[in-house]
Order: C-alpha cells, then sequence, then structure tokens
C-alpha cells in the first residue's frame, strides 16, 4: 500500500466516524419515487390535463420541477443500475437492453450504490418495490446496502421462472387483462418476494402500489428516530395495469389514468406521514420515473407530452422524464429549473447533501448537483451521452445542441438501410421536429468526436456485470 492511499484510506476512515458520531437529526433522509414506464407528460404539473394529480403537484408547488432530467437508458434495467450507482450503464456491464427471469446477470455486488453509501453512515435503508438487476440471491437488494426489500424480482409482465405461458400483449390484450381483474391471478405468473425467498407466486398486482407503500409507512414510521433511505421503485405503469378493486374504473381507455392517479393517492400517503412525524423538513424526496411512456400500448401507455416518441428510443420522449424533488426549507418552493441533470447525478449529489466522500476507485459519471436543489441554476453537467435501449452508443448532447447517429441495428438483414443523422438545438425545438444536421457539418463532426472520446473512456475503464 502507497503512503499516498494509506493516508487518503485513514482520512476517509476519519470522516466516516466524525459523520457516524453526529446526531441522527441533523442527516437528511431520503424518499426516492422511482414509476415504471411513466411518461414526461403525465402529470398536472408537467402539463396534463387529463391525469389528476394533486399530490405530486404539491410536491412540485412545495418544491422543485426539474424539467431537463434524464435517465441513463430508455428501459428499465439499465435505467434503474444507473440510478443506485452514478453510472452509464455500459461503465459496470448494466448496458444490453433489460433482464429477464432466465438471464444469469444482474448489477455487480462490488459496485457502490446510493444504499452503500447512506448504510455506511448509519441509515436505516430499504427498497420496497420493482428491483430488475438481477433475481439470483448474489445481486437482490439486500447485497447492494438495503437491509430489507419487498417486491418484485423484475417486470410485472414476465413470469416465473422461464418467461413462457403469457397471455396475448399489445393494448387489444391489455384491454381484456383489465377487463378481468382476476387475471392478475389466473394469466401471470409474476413473483413477489421478501428479501431473498418467493413469498407470493402470483402476485396480486391489484394491490401491489398500495402494499409497497404500506411498507414504506411502516418503515419510515419504525425509523423515524434515525437518518433513513426509503427506495420506492414502483412496478407501475408498466404494463399490466393493475388496481384495487375498490377505486378500479371499469373502462379500458382510462386504465393507465386510473393507475396514475391511484401512485399519485400513494405518494399522498407517504408525504402525509412525513409531515404528521414532523419529517418533511429534514427530508428529500424525490419522484421520477425510470423511461418514457410505451408508446405502443396506446392507452395502457402515457404520454411524453410536447416531447419526440417515449420508451425504447434515445429521443427525449425515451429519456427525459419528470421529476420532483422536495424539502421544504431545503429546496425553494415552486420553483423550476432547466438545467441539464439526470438520475445519474443523484448519488454524488445525496454524497455531497450529507457531508460525506465518494470511494476513489469507482469512477463514476455522476456530478455533484445540490447546488441545483437550492435553487441554483448553473448545472455542473454540460454533457450527456445517449445510449440505444441495447446499448449502443447513439448520441450526445452539448449545452443545448444534441446529436443523435442512428445506425442500422442489422445492417445484414437490411443492407438497403442507412444510417440517420439528426442535429436539434433542444432549447428552440423540445420536440426534435427540426433536424439541423446538414446545415451544420462542423458541429456534427465536432459532436461526433466528442461523443466516441466519451464513450471510448466509459469503455476503457468498464467495470464486469455479475455473472452466473
Amino acid at each position: 500500500m502507497s503512503v499516498l492511499y494509506g493516508h487518503t484510506l485513514m482520512k476517509f476512515h476519519l470522516f466516516l466516524l466524525l459523520t457516524l458520531s453526529l446526531p441522527a437529526a441533523s442527516k437528511p433522509n431520503f424518499v426516492i419515487i422511482f414509476t415504471d414506464d411513466q411518461g414526461y407528460g403525465d402529470l398536472g404539473c408537467f402539463g396534463s390535463t387529463t391525469i389528476k394529480t394533486p399530490n405530486i403537484d404539491r410536491l412540485a408547488k412545495e418544491g422543485r420541477r426539474f424539467t431537463s432530467f434524464m435517465v441513463a437508458s430508455p428501459v428499465c434495467s439499465p435505467s434503474r443500475a444507473a440510478l443506485l450507482t452514478g453510472c452509464y450503464p455500459k461503465r459496470i456491464g448494466m448496458h444490453q437492453h433489460v433482464l429477464f427471469p432466465h438471464s444469469t446477470k444482474g448489477l455487480n455486488p462490488t459496485e457502490h450504490s446510493i444504499a452503500d453509501h447512506l448504510s455506511g453512515q448509519g441509515y436505516a435503508t430499504a427498497c420496497f418495490g420493482k428491483w430488475h438487476l438481477g433475481h439470483h440471491p448474489e445481486t437482490l437488494p439486500q447485497k447492494h446496502g438495503f437491509d430489507t426489500y419487498f417486491g418484485i424480482p423484475y417486470s410485472n409482465d414476465m413470469n416465473h421462472p422461464d418467461n413462457k405461458g403469457k397471455p396475448r400483449g399489445g393494448h387489444v390484450g391489455m384491454d381484456a387483462l383489465w377487463a378481468d381483474p382476476e387475471s392478475t391471478l389466473t394469466a401471470w405468473e409474476t413473483p413477489l418476494m421478501e428479501n431473498e425467498k418467493v413469498v407470493e407466486l402470483p402476485v396480486d398486482q391489484r394491490t401491489i402500489t398500495r402494499r409497497y407503500t404500506d411498507r414504506s409507512l411502516e418503515f419510515i414510521e419504525a425509523n423515524k428516530e434515525k437518518p433513513f433511505l426509503l427506495y420506492l421503485p414502483h412496478s407501475m405503469p408498466h404494463i399490466p395495469l393493475y388496481v384495487p378493486d375498490e377505486v378500479r374504473d371499469a373502462d379500458p381507455k382510462r386504465a393507465y389514468i386510473n393507475v396514475i392517479e391511484h401512485i399519485d393517492s400513494q405518494v399522498g400517503r407517504i408525504t402525509d406521514l412525513l409531515r404528521e412525524l414532523k419529517l418533511s423538513e429534514n427530508t428529500y424526496v424525490i419522484f421520477t420515473s425510470d423511461n418514457g411512456p410505451w408508446l405502443q400500448f396506446k392507452h395502457h401507455g402515457g404520454s411524453a407530452g410536447p416531447l419526440r416518441d417515449g420508451k425504447g428510443t434515445t429521443f427525449e420522449g425515451g429519456q427525459r422524464v419528470p421529476c420532483v424533488m422536495w424539502a421544504p426549507g431545503r429546496i425553494p418552493a415552486g420553483t423550476t429549473c432547466d438545467s441539464l441533470c439526470g438520475t445519474i447525478d443523484l448519488l454524488p449529489t445525496i454524497a455531497a447533501l450529507t457531508g460525506t466522500p465518494l470511494p476513489s476507485d469507482k469512477k463514476i459519471d455522476g456530478l455533484d448537483i445540490s447546488a441545483l436543489l437550492k435553487g441554483g441554476n448553473d448545472s455542473p453537467r454540460s454533457e450527456f451521452v445517449y445510449y440505444s435501449a441495447q446499448g449502443a452508443l447513439q448520441g450526445l448532447r452539448q449545452d443545448d445542441y444534441k446529436l443523435l447517429i442512428k445506425k442500422p441495428r442489422n445492417q445484414r438483414k437490411n443492407p438497403k438501410a442507412k444510417v440517420q443523422t439528426f442535429l436539434f438545438y433542444l432549447k428552440d425545438d423540445l420536440g426534435e421536429k427540426k433536424n439541423l444536421a446538414s446545415q451544420n457539418p462542423e458541429l456534427v463532426a465536432k459532436l461526433s468526436a466528442r461523443m466516441e472520446e466519451l464513450d471510448a473512456e466509459v469503455t476503457k475503464n468498464a467495470r464486469p456485470v455479475w455473472q452466473k
């Protein structure tokens, strides 16, 4: 061990000891609510006129909206990995689409997660909801810093153990499932887990949003005297959609609306308890989504609002998501931040808010945006790299310019397919309707070179995924 490394390690341990000696009240709590496939336009505070979300809207009124908030992938597993680790999914081997019940890999437990960071400071940590970062014991939440876990290990349209025997898909198939609420028990074999054991097969998806919230309330109540991290990754509104029978709207055209409004009511239960326990002023609540809406499911999918396209694409509708942050007295009320930032910035931001350094041996891509939470508008992030759902390098945003270079997925099967190059100026063209690429070849070349440079560093220093 070098003298310099030993000195750094000693300082890190000393800092942690000093932090652990601080009174609990000086450490803020964190609640991260992460919905599944909710679009940019699916909240009242983000412009929806069809979905009523009074509880989340209140958080926006009392807190801050983030309108240029990005996720690192347009699909589930890579997006979740990025949130927890502060890394582009490619850096940690989690970039090649989503995991399935037959997958033999998962998020490597050697990675440093938000839960790892906070549990090392004495925080109580819990994950209640959809995990989707590996269902093997070595990759479940308790191997990533969470004290307890209750939820489904992968998407709610996946069947244990081999993902076979699923009902008809498409919006017509989803209509049939919505018309038959019992289908959650007859048409699916999605498991519910508690820690490392399956406790319900199939899970009753009608009540799962409420049950995640019930567990969350119990956790907050049990840990009101100490700092805590609550990670609540809802499995809705990913299809198939279900709500409790007593709040169900029978009209399938209102299924998605029904589900979002139910989620909103559960968010209200959590924030009401925080207020009741007088924890609201010492708790950061972050509400956002894992990617854009699954548009192919029509009225069972959401809306990207003014953005182009949705889930699975690197257009803004796939990766720009609604985000509201709330912490009365810490985050200025009724404000909006239009600066570029995203889920990969949460880990270093939480580290900064707790005054604790991140491990020096794990390079990450996230940046500390705590100044944005306090009311600032100068983001440390000026660049953002776009990777496709399959993990292919596809674009770069630099300030307000965005370059996308979409190569055919299988040129052999489709030799006539051409590379598509897009250049958008997002400040004036949020809907990505005006392709400026042909008019700005020098800028396209510059951004393309920078995109390749950033990706080369990530690729060179990528760490291995966990593999069975």
